[in-house]
């Protein structure tokens, strides 16, 4: 009885250990003085950028992405849009062309994913166009929606100086039901309590997905995108961490995105995620851990990308496991039923109360604080702080599934349509 007490206290102050330093974060967003970069008022020059979309079959959602980039409150000389149709059957390229972007279109069934897309579509820049035309890339996804300021509001950062910015992530349809926010509320959370802290306390932040900016510096060096894992974001964010580079953020600029709607297109975009995290840890961890004690790379920003990539859902999946091996030995040992049965049962219930409570804890914090940005009903931000938990605790079957299943890029059909007026 000593020893499941014991267990249960060590594992409760590991994670606590491990994971406190995204408490500080919290504090940091909440009640830190923010930098002055972190509002920078006026840029001393617009920059000319190239905006590059992969898109695969999205013709739906492709036209109002390519429109919100055009009604930019930023000159539009110096914004060129590139869409790569990668591997289309449907009219992506037409109604991409017509909307106004310079569109190439790419088939190739052996080399699969947004990476490989990036890669081919940043080669023929180079090749037609030069390095020397555009100071950076925005990144975005088909489904994406920018508020009019972003680009704006992304120049005024990257101006002083950063070569990787990312942005504020929303979402389009955060409402549609406890998937779409769930997932929505995950990313309003990053955006909020990780991004915006690490850059008021000065450290990396990580590029999540979509709605990013480099420096052409950066893909001149790298001679194009090398990053081919199933999560190529974290890769090249981890990437950048150990190169010394200081990803920046930018809370002003708003890219609004679409969330899966069905639990079958969640599992299987949550699955190459869980999957790509693991091709990360065994790419990357082992660099991480001397990264944090090398002269060039910060210590915070090493330690924080590990901590993103460490896989803590089986940490929370073995403790219950092991007060459930107790509980079972409890059953089949009479002398000591009446005294490990109860406290292993207690035990269980106390991690799932544990992990709910905080998790809720981050939902509701996360949805007070940006609830005027959430585009949904106030009954329904209320109901989804509840149901958020079960959402992430969704994860660990994910998780374990993507340790023996294999897994490949699959692409997300997307549907909702809407305009960024409708947005605000």
């Amino acid at each position: 009885m000593g020893f499941i007490t014991s267990f249960n206290l060590c594992i409760f102050i590991l994670i606590t250990f491990l994971y406190f330093y995204q408490i500080i974060y919290v504090g940091a967003s909440l009640f830190g003085e923010k930098r002055k970069n972190h509002f920078v008022q006026r840029a001393k020059k617009q920059h000319r950028y190239g905006v590059v979309i992969a898109a695969r079959n999205e013709r739906t959602v492709i036209g109002e992405l390519i429109r919100s980039i055009r009604g930019q409150n930023y000159p539009a000389e110096l914004i060129d849009i590139f869409v790569v149709a990668d591997n289309c059957t449907d009219d992506t390229a037409a109604v991409a062309r017509e909307a106004g972007a310079i569109v190439y279109e790419r088939f190739n069934t052996d080399l699969v994913g947004k990476g490989y897309a990036l890669d081919y579509i940043f080669n023929i820049i180079h090749n037609q166009y030069g390095d020397d035309i555009y100071e950076g890339y925005f990144i975005f996804d088909a489904d994406n929606l920018l508020d009019e300021n972003y680009v704006a509001e992304m120049n005024k950062v990257f101006d002083s100086g950063y070569r990787v910015l990312t942005s504020y992530r929303n979402s389009k349809n955060y409402d549609t039901n406890w998937l779409t926010a769930g997932s929505s509320l995950w990313f309003l959370r990053e955006a909020k309590y990780l991004n915006n802290s690490r850059m008021i306390l000065n450290t990396s932040c990580a590029v999540s997905g979509t709605g990013f900016l480099v420096s052409s510096q950066i893909i001149q060096k790298n001679h194009g995108w090398k990053y081919h894992l199933l999560t190529e974001d974290i890769e090249f964010s981890i990437d950048s961490a150990l190169q010394g580079e200081t990803i920046g953020y930018c809370e002003k600029a708003v890219l609004y995105d679409e969330q899966p709607v069905t639990f079958r297109q969640s599992w299987n975009q949550r699955l190459r995620w869980s999957k790509g995290f693991y091709q990360v840890m065994a790419h990357y961890g082992v660099k991480l851990v001397k990264g944090m004690f090398r002269s060039n790379c910060s210590f915070l920003s090493c330690y924080d990308m590990f901590m993103t990539i460490a896989p803590a859902t089986f940490v929370s999946l073995f403790c219950i496991l092991m007060n459930v091996v107790f509980l079972i030995l409890g059953l089949l040992n009479p002398a000591v039923l009446s005294a490990v049965v109860p406290l292993a049962l207690t035990s269980i219930l106390f991690s799932f109360v544990n992990v709910y409570v905080t998790l809720y804890a981050v939902g509701l914090l996360t949805t007070i604080t940006e609830w005027k940005s959430i585009k949904c009903a106030a009954s329904k931000k209320i109901l989804y702080s509840f149901t958020f938990p079960l959402f992430i605790l969704s994860y660990i079957p994910i998780a374990v599934v993507a340790l023996f299943q294999k897994v490949e890029w699959k692409p997300i059909a997307h549907s909702v349509v809407k305009s960024v007026e409708e947005l605000r």
